[in-house]
């Protein structure tokens, strides 16, 4: 089932991280749509040439595109950015905000590595970027509008991921989670693993907090696109690791942007999905249950309150 002229597509789409695999694909097949289905689109992204490229394809399949550069390694570009779609709201550049995208994401190889406000960088972007974003926008949803949070099944090691080495969340204070490590020595490719692993937990228990804190007419939903060896997601692992998740792209049943931004492209805008609150967990096409861990009152309290606290600086800073 596709949208209605009174859901989501008849309104605006915010995404984060258009410009590639996952994200390209999504606002795409967003912009692609019938014209009584296709929404008008606010890209957030770093600004320059692969974003400009994005928005003129989709221009070209009949979107209205607005483009808004930001590096979402920096909360002051995210508040700007925030501040810019509520300009073009505001002034009717575009229709009604239905939907707010956390697609981008990164993992970092060096969990040393800082953001530019002091946080780590793998916990900084996938997670209080998109908080702060969403916190900016939230009064300007226009039910019904839904929330769509970019998640994984990392966070906890099945068989196949215990056997290649995959590691699981292992989940500690969000103020420890937000601090880089230090020392002279990077800790290696299985300490920002599990960082990734902290981060999809935390967009897991911040979708349940979300939820009960959003207005009756706002959906939050998690999406997991399948494992896509090969993005850029892994841009910073080492030149053979990089190499290797090239091939195993390749091989059958493993997930692809292609495949994969439809899906997220139904998630956000698709009647479908309209009776999924509580950030339920879309595996592709299907609803799944998270793992128990997944679901903790207590953490996730924790972990607003926590978010608020590394917030409130660039908040008051504007």
């Amino acid at each position: 089932m596709t949208t209605t002229e009174s859901g989501i597509g008849s309104g605006t789409v915010l995404i984060t991280g258009p410009t590639r695999n996952l994200g390209r694909s999504a606002v795409l097949a967003m912009a692609g749509r019938p014209a009584a289905e296709r929404p008008d689109l606010l890209l957030v992204g770093r600004a320059g040439a692969d974003l400009a490229r994005v928005a003129d394809e989709a221009r070209a399949l009949g979107a209205r595109v607005h483009e808004i550069g930001c590096d979402l390694a920096r909360l002051a570009d995210v508040r700007a950015a925030a501040a810019a779609a509520r300009d073009l709201l505001g002034r009717g550049a575009v229709r009604p905000l239905r939907a707010l995208v956390a697609n981008a994401g990164v993992s970092s190889s060096d969990v040393r590595t800082a953001s530019a406000d002091g946080h780590e960088l793998t916990f900084a972007v996938n997670h209080l970027a998109h908080a702060l974003l969403i916190g900016e926008l939230l009064d300007r949803l226009t039910a019904p509008a839904r929330i769509v949070l970019l998640g994984s099944n990392v966070y906890s090691a099945n068989l196949p991921r215990k056997i290649m080495g995959v590691p699981e969340a292992k989940w500690r204070e969000p103020l420890d989670l937000a601090r880089p490590a230090t020392g002279e020595k990077n800790p290696g490719l299985t300490a920002s693993g599990v960082a990734y692993a902290n981060s999809k937990l935390a967009i897991l228990y911040y979708a349940h907090e979300l939820q009960r804190r959003a207005a009756a007419g706002v959906q939050v939903l998690v999406f997991e696109p399948g494992w896509m060896p090969g993005t850029a997601l892994g841009r910073g692992a080492p030149a053979a690791l990089q190499a290797m998740g090239r091939g195993l792209a390749r091989m059958p049943g493993v997930s692809t942007p292609k495949r994969s931004g439809p899906a997220l492209a139904s998630v956000v805008l698709d009647d479908r999905w309209a009776g999924l609150r509580d950030g339920a967990f879309v595996v592709k096409d299907k609803v799944t249950e998270v793992r128990p861990v997944a679901h903790d009152r207590e953490r996730e309290r924790r972990l607003w309150t926590a978010t608020e606290h590394l917030l409130a600086g660039v908040r008051a800073g504007g």
